[in-house]
């Protein structure tokens, strides 16, 4: 049985974090995003808003890589990348490289392909090196032609010896498509099956949005003595306790990454666990600022992925016992009342977990179970226990 084989291959991650009056996420209406749930509804941050908002963070491209150019604009892509390698390999080599991974004949300015797509420059230029060195063994046209097609052809990624080393070297440098995977529909591109799954996070419990009427005044007209305003409009808003829930399979990682090292994934899945903690979408943030930390993380090593979503079936109140309690702590409660269902219900009790809470008291009315002594109020110890495969490094 190898490395991979008996260590508990999924890092489950359960979130609880307060955002004060915002809109984060709006549809195509601008209106709030929400869901029903256990009847009643709640506020919804899809998925995509936040990965999106974690691959564009700050933290994402210094810890982890920059996020890959996912488009279907393939003459824009091409300008971008001819300007990143042009040091490198000549214009011509580089639009040609091009062609041949998206499957388009020829690459004018306003080309498109059929879909978006993630492109990461280091995956072209590990193609266009092999182009470039296939180019002086075979300078005859024909041979060339063949020794491409051998090296790079229509044949599943871990078919092709070659194809496989290149994609691993590139990704080295792209963990970007390694973590959120990419669909390849033509071309020699690749299909990489994801290694992060992230759910959409949903308040736990029942919202009614609010309307924010506000008003813009011009200036030089009240200058004039003339009253009212330049323009009228309505937001919707609301505040709530969100439940963020993502689950990283290590294996489909470490393979993503070209046999990475499990130290390697669990140094990147710390920081995963970082940005599902402080990473908050951008959506009319200069109106309502609600840039909020999590409260409250709940991670575990474990064989399989559980969402605890369902802890928040019935929705959590502010009221207790006739007192007035907010809702972040209902909603630990709940939580750890579901969490110690589940684990009983159905025997899993060898998952190594730990918790962070900014609210130290109420580690006094939890019960995670198999949680022992890992409780943390420092959340970098959280993101140690984790990079370190289940237990603190010793100081």
């Amino acid at each position: 049985m190898t490395e991979k084989d008996n260590k508990k291959n999924y890092v489950n991650y359960h979130i609880l974090i307060s955002h004060s009056p915002s809109n984060l996420n709006r549809d195509d209406m601008n209106m709030q995003k929400t869901a029903v749930f256990g009847g009643t509804k709640r506020t919804r941050i899809s998925s995509q808003s936040l990965k999106r908002a974690m691959r564009f963070s700050e933290y994402y491209i210094n810890n982890i890589s920059q996020p890959s150019d996912r488009t279907r604009q393939l003459g824009k892509l091409t300008t971008k990348y001819v300007e990143a390698l042009k040091s490198k390999y000549e214009e011509s080599l580089i639009k040609s490289v091009i062609s041949l991974i998206s499957g388009e004949s020829e690459i004018k300015e306003n080309t498109q392909s059929d879909a978006v797509a993630a492109w990461a420059v280091s995956e072209v230029e590990q193609y266009c090196k092999l182009y470039k060195q296939l180019q002086e063994e075979y300078p005859e046209a024909k041979e060339f032609d063949k020794a491409w097609k051998n090296a790079t052809g229509k044949k599943k990624l871990f078919d092709n010896k070659t194809k496989l080393s290149l994609f691993r070297e590139a990704l080295q440098n792209g963990k970007d498509i390694a973590l959120s995977g990419r669909m390849a529909t033509s071309g020699i591109m690749t299909t990489v099956d994801a290694s992060l799954a992230v759910a959409h996070a949903i308040t736990t419990h029942t919202v009614d949005t609010d309307i924010d009427w506000f008003a813009a005044v011009d200036d030089l007209n009240q200058e004039t003595g003339e009253t009212g305003s330049a323009h009228l409009n309505t937001t919707e808003f609301s505040s709530g306790v969100f439940y963020r829930y993502a689950s990283l399979n290590l294996r489909q990682l470490q393979d993503n990454l070209g046999n990475a090292s499990r130290e390697q994934a669990l140094d990147i899945a710390a920081h995963v666990l970082h940005l599902l903690a402080t990473v908050v979408p951008s959506a009319k943030q200069n109106s309502f600022a609600a840039f909020n930390y999590a409260d409250f993380a709940l991670v575990s090593l474990s064989d399989q992925p559980i969402s605890l979503a369902n802890a928040f079936e019935k929705p959590v109140t502010a009221k207790e016992k006739g007192k007035e309690n907010g809702l972040m702590v209902p909603s630990i409660d709940a939580l750890s009342d579901y969490h110690k269902a589940i684990y009983n219900a159905y025997g899993l009790k060898d998952d190594k977990q730990a918790l962070f809470s900014t609210k130290e008291r109420s580690f006094e009315n939890v019960s995670f179970e198999n949680v022992r002594d890992n409780k943390y109020t420092d959340f970098s110890e959280l993101k140690d226990w984790l990079k370190n495969d289940g237990k603190l490094p010793r100081k």
